[in-house]
């Protein structure tokens, strides 16, 4: 049960293992792209490559739902990314349960967005959980973890890349060792939520030091991106640098305080300062400063935001 592409390597591996896979559950096809034409999701597409059956139902709180879920008569559900709930039915269907590969250590991080909050909440590590599936938000008893560390400069799409290959090794060794594994329940008081993603949360504070506001333009990708407004536009921010403590600014946060060749210079909160790399305008391509600056000939004392 999944949908992304994230999800891929998972299923790819239970193949490769050489299990049964009795039915593959993502979700329905969706308008993407400027056409709004319908996509099916990359697991669909997968799955069909490789002539497994697949089910993409609208709906999980139905009788016939629960009926076809039963009818597979699987031993266990792998559950990555699929975007929904499971019903308690659900997850009592299964003769071994519902295995959840969820990408963080649990208990941090519980929800759905782990990677970008990690990122922009400024952890050095992250990792992968498998875990048996309950009620709660990703509460369920742990059953392996596997942590790595995040890179200085990885942004939440390479990141997640990275967790959904570890994703299918740790998969891969939960069910050969299944008898094995002792789950070993969460400790709540160690919880944190890595809630869904708003569009709003993409819109940059610069009243944020430049290490805050720089974590924030690599966890808020690809959606909803670091964004700010300039000249009455909307301007996403793809990369960006901090400006070493010794370069401190007295501007005002939001001030362009660097215009000049490959310099786009921006001051941040306490005094700190970002350097601005990889822009893109509303309705255009993406852009380096450079080409940013000279298009638009910005000035020094301009005010993003």
């Amino acid at each position: 049960m999944g949908t992304p592409e994230t999800a891929v390597p998972v299923l790819r591996r239970c193949l490769a293992d050489g299990h049964e896979i009795v039915a593959v559950w993502t979700q329905p096809d969706r308008p993407a792209g400027r056409g709004n034409r319908l996509t099916a999701p990359p697991v669909k597409e997968f799955a069909l490559a490789h002539e497994l059956a697949v089910h993409q139902l609208a709906k999980l709180k139905t009788e016939e739902s629960l009926a076809l879920f039963a009818a597979h008569e699987a031993e266990a559900a792998v559950v990555v990314a699929y975007g929904r709930i499971l019903p308690s039915t659900f997850l009592q269907t299964p003769r071994r349960g519902c295995i959840n590969v969820h990408f963080s250590l649990l208990p941090k991080y519980r929800g759905a967005a782990p990677v970008n909050w990690a990122i922009v909440r400024g952890e050095k590590e992250t990792g992968v959980t498998t875990m048996l599936m309950d009620e709660g938000l990703d509460t369920g008893a742990i059953l392996l973890q596997r942590a790595i560390k995040i890179g200085d400069a990885e942004a939440a799409p390479q990141l997640l890349a990275r967790l959904s290959g570890l994703g299918a090794d740790l998969l891969s060794e939960t069910l050969t060792r299944l008898d094995q594994i002792e789950p070993r329940p969460q400790r709540d008081e160690d919880a944190a939520l890595a809630p869904l993603l708003r569009r709003e949360d993409g819109l940059i504070d610069w009243s944020l030091s430049a290490v805050e506001i720089e974590r924030r333009v690599r966890g808020f990708q690809p959606w909803p991106a670091a964004h700010t407004i300039f000249r009455g536009q909307r301007l996403i921010v793809w990369n960006a640098e901090i400006v070493e403590a010794a370069a401190q600014s007295a501007a005002t946060g939001g001030e362009v305080v660097g215009a000049r060749g490959d310099e786009f210079l921006i001051a941040c909160g306490r005094g700190s300062m970002l350097r601005v790399i990889e822009l893109q305008l509303e309705g255009k391509r993406r852009m380096s400063a450079r080409d940013v600056l000279n298009g638009m000939r910005v000035q020094m004392g301009e005010r993003l935001g």
